[in-house]
């Protein structure tokens, strides 16, 4: 899975806001407060998954336009070189 120049700067946005809450909520669930700990674990895990599985409004146009681009063109096979 590769991803583009603005998915990982996206990616990067959202580990530098995920990393320390998830710091903190271990640091949390080792001192004894086990829910809260867990808790800002799953909010952490979940700030850095749900951006990049959830289609929002702002993605569909690419997504529909990728869609009738890749049916539109095809890709050379080899022995069309020939």
């Amino acid at each position: 899975m590769r991803l583009g120049i603005l998915e990982t700067v996206g990616l990067a946005a959202s580990l530098i806001f995920a990393i320390p809450v998830g710091l903190y909520g271990l640091e949390t669930f080792l001192s004894g407060n086990r829910a809260l700990g867990a808790g800002l674990v799953i909010v952490a895990v979940l700030m850095v998954v749900l951006p990049r599985r959830l289609t929002t409004p702002a993605d569909l146009p690419g997504a529909v336009l990728e869609r009738v681009v890749g049916t539109a063109v095809k890709e050379p096979d080899d022995d069309d070189d020939q």
